[in-house]
């Protein structure tokens, strides 16, 4: 079965081949980054439009790198939800559309359902059961996976996500759009030493996250600094605050994992979402391991952020299950918010 995957919930539109017998066929990407760099963030009416510009395109490119016609497509999966209501219109209506001149079941796919599977697309996949960590934009999770469709939340941020605390900082440390890779690469050049922020929730004794205040200590210190001004501030000690942001981060998102892990009893740990590529987390979260005798899987770095290989591959894993889980009802609606928890245990 060949499944075509179609990704647009937020700044990627994302296209991809899923054959459930040779695996990923052919993907193709386009981020937005350049086009919403200068607004500091998502411009969502400009993300829809972009993804209308781009998505024929891509769809042409991998079916070209993949050999595969258009008639060999057995089923199209689609990102559903969450996101932003105007991308996701974009690839709902292009997924369903092409589904229907093709007369080609479709399926509706869970976006963070496409994150905590995408580690299984490695050449080295973990098996069920294992703990995930969820680390995405929007998003930071802790959940218990024994099967697709089988998610148990163990814990979740309460405020900020930490995707959404790395760009919050990156910004207040003048570092611009997208903040959370600029804001890591900094730290590498930062004293460790230097600042000490808090550490939300370590020992909060659940599997919970809060990372609004850790910002907030971050613009504390920005704001008590003798400069006064973020540009004026010296380029070290912007790479020592940023050292300090990290590390607490770091500290928190491991001890939870470590947390999980002692919990559940589970020896599995996978990393998913955009997060899941920062250096130091996954340094951090390798020596845990190495220590406490467990295995960490991670996607590869080409599928941490939105792609169309994962919601390929969900759409393919659940239709391996249940080969009636897509339809060829062409209407479709988006869900803007859509908790993970309740999509349809397969």
């Amino acid at each position: 079965m060949i499944v075509l995957g179609v990704e647009s919930s937020c700044d990627e539109t994302g296209l991809a081949l899923y054959d459930t017998q040779r695996g990923l066929l052919s993907h193709a990407l386009h981020s937005q980054v350049a086009m919403h760099e200068e607004y500091g963030g998502v411009v969502p009416e400009l993300a829809s439009r972009d993804h209308i510009r781009r998505a024929i395109p891509l769809l042409e490119e991998t079916l070209s790198r993949a050999s595969v016609a258009m008639a060999d497509i057995d089923a199209i999966a689609y990102t559903q939800g969450p996101g932003l209501a105007g991308a996701l219109l974009v690839g709902s209506s292009i997924a369903c559309s092409l589904a229907l001149a093709l007369d080609k079941p479709v399926l509706g796919v869970h976006h963070l359902e496409g994150h905590l599977l995408s580690p299984l697309l490695a050449s080295d996949p973990p098996q069920f059961p294992f703990i995930a960590l969820l680390v995405s934009g929007g998003h930071t999770q802790l959940m218990r996976v024994d099967g697709v469709g089988q998610y148990t939340l163990l814990g979740e941020t309460l405020d900020d996500a930490a995707g959404e605390a790395f760009d919050k900082s990156a910004k207040l440390l003048g570092l611009g759009y997208p903040g959370g890779p600029a804001i890591s690469r900094l730290a590498e050049f930062g004293d460790p030493l230097a600042y000490k922020l808090p550490r939300p929730m370590l020992h909060s004794k659940d599997f919970n996250f809060s990372f609004s205040g850790l910002k907030t200590a971050v613009l504390t210190v920005v704001k008590n600094h003798e400069e006064k001004v973020i540009a004026n501030i010296c380029e070290q000690d912007k790479a020592n605050i940023a050292r300090g942001f990290v590390d607490a981060i770091v500290d928190v998102l491991t001890a939870k994992c470590i947390s999980a892990l002692r919990h559940t009893g589970l020896k599995r740990l996978v990393i998913a979402g955009g997060v899941g590529a920062n250096a130091q987390l996954r340094a951090s979260l390798n020596a845990a391991a190495s220590a406490k005798k467990f295995r960490v899987f991670y996607p590869e770095l080409e599928f941490c952020t939105d792609n169309g290989a994962m919601i390929a591959f969900a759409g393919a894993m659940r239709l391996q299950i249940n080969p009636n889980a897509a339809t060829r009802d062409y209407s479709f609606n988006v869900r803007p918010r859509w908790p993970l928890d309740e999509i349809k245990v397969v």
